[in-house]
């Protein structure tokens, strides 16, 4: 398991890694896989100034497409921020979302369901997806570890580059 004492080695003065759930479909989140991005609450550039080098994001899927489709409910993906540049992206004349580079590591979507006792920020809340209602959320490191051990399977620490 991964001890709760990693720290960051990036240039930001040996500061504690952070640790962030995006909520986003999961159609989003394959194109965001494909493209080795991270675009969060609709393009805004805010959420992912939020986040460093070094830190690490794992998406929740509430549903399967953003409009619609079947209730999921599970992480889907998993990664680490690649560097902290924090750039525009033309989709469409009018649309330009704000995107970060994420190096996502290959796993296995985890249903929440099984995971809602163990995590601090759902642990006893009957109201537990209220948490998930910004798009964007930070998260102990031991509920990232929790969810990153269900992603990635038991030893994944030793295969992942930490610094």
């Amino acid at each position: 398991m991964l001890k709760a004492n990693v720290v960051n080695k990036s240039n930001r003065n040996q500061e504690q890694r952070r640790y962030w759930i995006g909520v986003v479909s999961e159609a989003h989140v394959r194109y965001g896989e494909e493209g080795g991005f991270a675009q969060l609450c609709h393009g805004k550039a805010a959420p992912l100034r939020r986040m460093r080098q070094g830190d690490w994001l794992i998406y929740y899927s509430p549903r399967t497409e953003m409009k619609g489709g079947q209730a999921l409910q599970s992480f889907t993906a998993i990664g680490q921020v690649v560097d902290d540049e924090v750039y525009p992206f033309k989709m469409r004349e009018d649309f330009v979302p704000y995107r970060r580079n994420i190096r996502y590591f290959p796993c296995r979507s985890v249903r929440i369901a099984g995971l809602l006792d163990k995590l601090s920020f759902t642990k006893g809340k009957v109201s537990w997806g209220y948490s998930f209602r910004f798009g964007q959320l930070e998260i102990s490191q031991e509920d990232f570890i929790i969810i990153a051990n269900e992603m990635l399977g038991e030893g994944w620490e030793e295969a992942l580059p930490l610094s």
